[in-house]
Protein backbone atom coordinates (compact mmCIF):
# COMPACT_ATOMS: atom_id res chain seq x y z
CA UNK A 1 0.00 0.00 0.00
CA UNK A 2 1.30 3.45 -0.90
CA UNK A 3 0.49 6.97 0.28
CA UNK A 4 -1.56 9.19 -2.05
CA UNK A 5 0.69 11.34 -4.22
CA UNK A 6 0.76 15.14 -3.94
CA UNK A 7 1.10 17.61 -6.81
CA UNK A 8 0.36 16.70 -10.41
CA UNK A 9 -0.85 13.09 -10.30
CA UNK A 10 0.79 10.20 -12.08
CA UNK A 11 -0.82 6.83 -12.69
CA UNK A 12 0.15 3.35 -13.81
CA UNK A 13 -1.57 1.94 -16.88
CA UNK A 14 -1.39 -1.74 -17.85
CA UNK A 15 -2.02 -3.01 -21.37
CA UNK A 16 -2.72 -6.69 -20.71
CA UNK A 17 -2.35 -9.05 -23.66
CA UNK A 18 -2.26 -12.76 -24.23
CA UNK A 19 1.53 -12.85 -24.52
CA UNK A 20 2.77 -9.79 -22.61
CA UNK A 21 1.81 -7.23 -20.00
CA UNK A 22 3.02 -3.70 -20.72
CA UNK A 23 2.88 -1.31 -17.77
CA UNK A 24 3.82 2.35 -17.72
CA UNK A 25 3.87 5.49 -15.59
CA UNK A 26 1.76 8.10 -17.40
CA UNK A 27 1.00 11.76 -16.71
CA UNK A 28 -2.22 13.68 -17.35
CA UNK A 29 -1.08 14.65 -20.85
CA UNK A 30 -0.72 11.01 -21.84
CA UNK A 31 3.07 11.06 -21.80
CA UNK A 32 4.59 7.70 -20.88
CA UNK A 33 7.40 8.43 -18.41
CA UNK A 34 8.52 4.88 -17.65
CA UNK A 35 7.77 1.42 -19.05
CA UNK A 36 8.00 -2.18 -17.89
CA UNK A 37 7.16 -5.42 -19.67
CA UNK A 38 6.55 -8.93 -18.35
CA UNK A 39 5.32 -12.18 -19.88
CA UNK A 40 1.61 -13.04 -19.55
CA UNK A 41 1.41 -16.50 -17.96
CA UNK A 42 -1.50 -18.48 -19.29
CA UNK A 43 -1.57 -21.44 -16.93
CA UNK A 44 -3.70 -20.19 -14.05
CA UNK A 45 -5.49 -17.14 -12.69
CA UNK A 46 -3.20 -17.05 -9.67
CA UNK A 47 -0.09 -16.89 -11.86
CA UNK A 48 -1.59 -14.19 -14.04
CA UNK A 49 -2.57 -12.06 -11.03
CA UNK A 50 0.96 -12.44 -9.67
CA UNK A 51 2.34 -11.21 -12.99
CA UNK A 52 -0.06 -8.25 -13.00
CA UNK A 53 0.95 -7.35 -9.45
CA UNK A 54 4.62 -7.61 -10.43
CA UNK A 55 4.04 -5.30 -13.41
CA UNK A 56 2.59 -2.69 -11.03
CA UNK A 57 5.19 -3.14 -8.30
CA UNK A 58 8.03 -2.58 -10.76
CA UNK A 59 6.84 1.02 -11.22
CA UNK A 60 5.00 1.78 -7.99
CA UNK A 61 6.18 4.59 -5.71
CA UNK A 62 4.61 7.41 -3.71
CA UNK A 63 3.99 9.48 -6.85
CA UNK A 64 1.37 7.03 -8.13
CA UNK A 65 -2.23 8.07 -7.50
CA UNK A 66 -4.21 5.36 -9.35
CA UNK A 67 -3.96 2.25 -11.52
CA UNK A 68 -5.80 1.34 -14.72
CA UNK A 69 -6.03 -2.00 -16.52
CA UNK A 70 -6.90 -2.56 -20.18
CA UNK A 71 -7.84 -6.23 -20.55
CA UNK A 72 -9.15 -8.26 -23.53
CA UNK A 73 -12.35 -9.14 -21.69
CA UNK A 74 -16.07 -8.46 -21.49
CA UNK A 75 -17.04 -6.48 -18.40
CA UNK A 76 -20.35 -6.79 -16.58
CA UNK A 77 -22.36 -3.56 -16.86
CA UNK A 78 -22.64 -1.80 -13.54
CA UNK A 79 -20.24 -3.90 -11.48
CA UNK A 80 -17.38 -3.78 -14.05
CA UNK A 81 -16.36 -7.31 -13.09
CA UNK A 82 -14.45 -9.24 -15.73
CA UNK A 83 -16.80 -11.87 -17.11
CA UNK A 84 -14.38 -13.71 -19.38
CA UNK A 85 -11.01 -12.76 -20.81
CA UNK A 86 -9.85 -13.79 -24.27
CA UNK A 87 -6.66 -15.90 -24.20
CA UNK A 88 -6.15 -15.26 -20.48
CA UNK A 89 -7.13 -17.32 -17.40
CA UNK A 90 -9.47 -14.67 -15.93
CA UNK A 91 -13.16 -15.35 -15.46
CA UNK A 92 -15.84 -13.77 -13.25
CA UNK A 93 -13.25 -11.75 -11.37
CA UNK A 94 -13.29 -8.26 -9.82
CA UNK A 95 -9.86 -7.01 -10.92
CA UNK A 96 -10.54 -3.47 -9.71
CA UNK A 97 -11.29 -4.69 -6.19
CA UNK A 98 -8.15 -6.85 -6.27
CA UNK A 99 -6.01 -3.87 -7.25
CA UNK A 100 -7.54 -1.57 -4.63
CA UNK A 101 -6.98 -4.14 -1.88
CA UNK A 102 -3.43 -4.90 -3.02
CA UNK A 103 -2.17 -1.35 -3.61
CA UNK A 104 -4.49 0.98 -1.71
CA UNK A 105 -5.20 3.42 -4.59
CA UNK A 106 -8.19 3.92 -6.92
CA UNK A 107 -8.32 1.35 -9.72
CA UNK A 108 -10.19 1.27 -13.04
CA UNK A 109 -10.62 -1.58 -15.52
CA UNK A 110 -11.70 -1.40 -19.16
CA UNK A 111 -11.83 -3.62 -22.22
CA UNK A 112 -8.54 -3.18 -24.06
CA UNK A 113 -10.08 -2.05 -27.35
CA UNK A 114 -12.30 0.43 -25.51
CA UNK A 115 -9.19 1.73 -23.77
CA UNK A 116 -7.39 2.17 -27.10
CA UNK A 117 -10.40 4.06 -28.48
CA UNK A 118 -10.37 6.29 -25.41
CA UNK A 119 -6.67 7.03 -25.95
CA UNK A 120 -7.04 7.88 -29.64
CA UNK A 121 -10.05 10.09 -28.85
CA UNK A 122 -8.39 12.08 -26.09
CA UNK A 123 -4.74 12.02 -27.15
CA UNK A 124 -4.50 10.78 -30.73
CA UNK A 125 -6.17 10.80 -34.14
CA UNK A 126 -9.63 11.54 -32.73
CA UNK A 127 -8.66 14.55 -30.63
CA UNK A 128 -11.51 17.06 -30.72
CA UNK A 129 -14.08 14.69 -32.25
CA UNK A 130 -17.46 14.28 -30.58
CA UNK A 131 -17.92 10.78 -32.01
CA UNK A 132 -15.68 8.10 -33.46
CA UNK A 133 -15.31 4.39 -33.97
CA UNK A 134 -11.92 2.73 -33.53
CA UNK A 135 -11.12 -0.64 -35.07
CA UNK A 136 -7.96 -2.44 -34.02
CA UNK A 137 -6.80 -4.93 -36.65
CA UNK A 138 -4.43 -7.33 -34.97
CA UNK A 139 -4.53 -11.11 -34.72
CA UNK A 140 -8.25 -10.49 -34.29
CA UNK A 141 -10.35 -7.35 -34.58
CA UNK A 142 -11.36 -5.21 -31.60
CA UNK A 143 -13.32 -2.02 -31.43
CA UNK A 144 -14.41 0.92 -29.35
CA UNK A 145 -17.04 3.62 -29.80
CA UNK A 146 -17.26 7.25 -28.65
CA UNK A 147 -20.70 8.86 -29.02
CA UNK A 148 -21.65 12.43 -28.12
CA UNK A 149 -18.44 12.90 -26.18
CA UNK A 150 -18.73 9.71 -24.11
CA UNK A 151 -16.99 6.34 -24.40
CA UNK A 152 -19.54 3.56 -24.92
CA UNK A 153 -18.97 1.16 -22.02
CA UNK A 154 -20.74 -1.84 -23.49
CA UNK A 155 -19.11 -4.86 -25.09
CA UNK A 156 -18.64 -3.25 -28.52
CA UNK A 157 -17.55 -6.54 -30.11
CA UNK A 158 -17.19 -4.86 -33.49
CA UNK A 159 -14.93 -7.61 -34.81
CA UNK A 160 -17.95 -9.93 -34.74
CA UNK A 161 -20.36 -7.98 -36.89
CA UNK A 162 -21.36 -10.01 -39.95
CA UNK A 163 -19.83 -8.70 -43.17
CA UNK A 164 -20.40 -11.70 -45.44
CA UNK A 165 -23.32 -14.04 -44.87
CA UNK A 166 -22.06 -17.64 -44.83
CA UNK A 167 -18.48 -16.40 -45.13
CA UNK A 168 -15.33 -17.96 -43.67
CA UNK A 169 -15.55 -19.32 -40.13
CA UNK A 170 -14.61 -17.09 -37.21
CA UNK A 171 -12.86 -18.29 -34.07
CA UNK A 172 -16.05 -17.51 -32.11
CA UNK A 173 -18.02 -20.10 -34.09
CA UNK A 174 -19.86 -17.69 -36.37
CA UNK A 175 -19.25 -17.13 -40.07
CA UNK A 176 -18.38 -14.11 -42.17
CA UNK A 177 -17.49 -11.88 -39.24
CA UNK A 178 -15.20 -8.89 -39.74
CA UNK A 179 -12.51 -10.66 -37.69
CA UNK A 180 -12.52 -13.59 -40.10
CA UNK A 181 -12.12 -11.27 -43.10
CA UNK A 182 -9.99 -8.29 -42.05
CA UNK A 183 -7.62 -9.39 -39.31
CA UNK A 184 -3.96 -10.33 -39.25
CA UNK A 185 -5.16 -13.92 -39.12
CA UNK A 186 -7.06 -13.37 -42.38
CA UNK A 187 -3.95 -11.82 -43.92
CA UNK A 188 -1.87 -14.82 -42.79
CA UNK A 189 -4.33 -17.12 -44.56
CA UNK A 190 -4.16 -15.05 -47.75
CA UNK A 191 -0.37 -15.07 -47.62
CA UNK A 192 -0.24 -18.85 -47.26
CA UNK A 193 -2.57 -19.27 -50.23
CA UNK A 194 -0.35 -17.07 -52.39
CA UNK A 195 3.16 -17.85 -51.18
CA UNK A 196 3.13 -21.18 -49.37
CA UNK A 197 2.62 -22.59 -45.87
CA UNK A 198 5.36 -20.55 -44.19
CA UNK A 199 4.09 -17.17 -45.41
CA UNK A 200 2.39 -14.67 -43.12
CA UNK A 201 0.91 -11.17 -43.09
CA UNK A 202 4.35 -9.55 -42.84
CA UNK A 203 5.43 -11.23 -46.08
CA UNK A 204 2.11 -10.34 -47.71
CA UNK A 205 2.55 -6.65 -46.89
CA UNK A 206 6.18 -6.70 -48.01
CA UNK A 207 5.27 -8.30 -51.32
CA UNK A 208 2.48 -5.78 -51.85
CA UNK A 209 4.78 -2.86 -51.11
CA UNK A 210 7.18 -4.28 -53.70
CA UNK A 211 4.39 -4.27 -56.28
CA UNK A 212 3.24 -7.90 -56.30
CA UNK A 213 -0.22 -7.84 -57.91
CA UNK A 214 -1.56 -10.87 -56.03
CA UNK A 215 -0.52 -9.50 -52.65
CA UNK A 216 -1.99 -6.08 -53.42
CA UNK A 217 -5.27 -7.69 -54.51
CA UNK A 218 -5.44 -9.77 -51.32
CA UNK A 219 -4.97 -6.69 -49.14
CA UNK A 220 -7.52 -4.81 -51.23
CA UNK A 221 -10.07 -7.57 -50.52
CA UNK A 222 -9.33 -7.23 -46.81
CA UNK A 223 -9.74 -3.48 -47.13
CA UNK A 224 -13.06 -3.92 -48.91
CA UNK A 225 -14.38 -6.09 -46.07
CA UNK A 226 -13.23 -3.48 -43.59
CA UNK A 227 -14.93 -0.75 -45.61
CA UNK A 228 -18.22 -2.64 -45.81
CA UNK A 229 -18.21 -2.87 -42.02
CA UNK A 230 -17.34 0.81 -41.65
CA UNK A 231 -20.15 1.78 -44.03
CA UNK A 232 -22.63 -0.14 -41.91
CA UNK A 233 -21.30 1.42 -38.72
CA UNK A 234 -21.57 4.90 -40.24
CA UNK A 235 -25.19 4.17 -41.14
CA UNK A 236 -25.85 3.28 -37.50
CA UNK A 237 -23.82 5.87 -35.59
CA UNK A 238 -23.16 8.69 -38.10
CA UNK A 239 -19.80 9.17 -36.37
CA UNK A 240 -17.27 11.76 -37.48
CA UNK A 241 -14.38 9.44 -38.19
CA UNK A 242 -13.19 5.86 -38.02
CA UNK A 243 -9.71 5.30 -36.60
CA UNK A 244 -7.89 2.13 -37.66
CA UNK A 245 -5.02 0.78 -35.58
CA UNK A 246 -3.65 -2.52 -34.32
CA UNK A 247 -0.45 -4.22 -35.42
CA UNK A 248 -1.75 -5.46 -38.77
CA UNK A 249 -3.81 -2.34 -39.47
CA UNK A 250 -0.85 -0.07 -38.84
CA UNK A 251 1.54 -2.19 -40.91
CA UNK A 252 -0.81 -2.50 -43.90
CA UNK A 253 -1.67 1.20 -43.93
CA UNK A 254 -3.05 2.58 -47.20
CA UNK A 255 -2.89 -0.83 -48.86
CA UNK A 256 -5.97 -1.62 -46.76
CA UNK A 257 -7.31 1.84 -45.90
CA UNK A 258 -7.57 3.01 -49.51
CA UNK A 259 -9.89 0.17 -50.60
CA UNK A 260 -11.72 0.48 -47.28
CA UNK A 261 -12.64 4.10 -48.01
CA UNK A 262 -14.01 3.18 -51.43
CA UNK A 263 -16.16 0.36 -50.04
CA UNK A 264 -17.37 2.44 -47.09
CA UNK A 265 -18.48 5.28 -49.35
CA UNK A 266 -20.33 2.79 -51.54
CA UNK A 267 -22.24 1.39 -48.55
CA UNK A 268 -22.85 4.57 -46.52
CA UNK A 269 -26.02 6.57 -46.95
CA UNK A 270 -25.84 10.19 -48.16
CA UNK A 271 -24.46 12.57 -47.05
CA UNK A 272 -22.10 10.32 -45.05
CA UNK A 273 -20.90 8.67 -48.26
CA UNK A 274 -19.10 11.92 -49.03
CA UNK A 275 -18.14 13.06 -45.54
CA UNK A 276 -16.98 9.86 -43.80
CA UNK A 277 -13.33 9.70 -42.82
CA UNK A 278 -11.13 6.65 -42.20
CA UNK A 279 -7.79 7.60 -40.68
CA UNK A 280 -4.81 5.70 -39.26
CA UNK A 281 -4.33 5.61 -35.49
CA UNK A 282 -1.63 7.94 -34.18
CA UNK A 283 -0.59 6.33 -30.89
CA UNK A 284 0.53 3.02 -32.35
CA UNK A 285 1.52 0.36 -29.85
CA UNK A 286 1.07 2.78 -26.94
CA UNK A 287 -2.68 3.28 -27.45
CA UNK A 288 -3.62 0.47 -25.06
CA UNK A 289 -1.18 1.63 -22.40
CA UNK A 290 -2.25 5.29 -22.61
CA UNK A 291 -5.90 4.27 -22.65
CA UNK A 292 -5.47 2.17 -19.50
CA UNK A 293 -3.81 5.17 -17.85
CA UNK A 294 -6.76 7.38 -18.82
CA UNK A 295 -9.04 4.83 -17.15
CA UNK A 296 -6.86 5.18 -14.04
CA UNK A 297 -7.39 8.95 -14.10
CA UNK A 298 -11.14 8.32 -14.38
CA UNK A 299 -10.95 6.11 -11.30
CA UNK A 300 -8.99 8.84 -9.53
CA UNK A 301 -11.60 11.53 -10.19
CA UNK A 302 -14.56 9.24 -9.60
CA UNK A 303 -15.90 9.13 -13.17
CA UNK A 304 -15.03 5.47 -13.90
Amino acid sequence: MVARAVGAPLVIGLDVGGTKILSGVVDQEGQVLARHEVHSPGDSQAELLAALDSAVEALLDDRISAIGYGVPANLEPGTRRLLRAANLPLENFDLAAHGRARFGVPVGVENDANAAALAEWRRGAGLGAASLVMLTLGTGVGGGIVLDGRLFRGWAELGHIVVQEGGPPCVCGGRGHLEALASGHAADAAARELFGPEANSHLLIGKAEAGDAGARAALARIGESLGVAVGSLVNIFDHELTVVGGGFGTAAGELVLGPAREAARREALPPADETLRIVPAELGAEAGLVGAALVAFEALDGTW
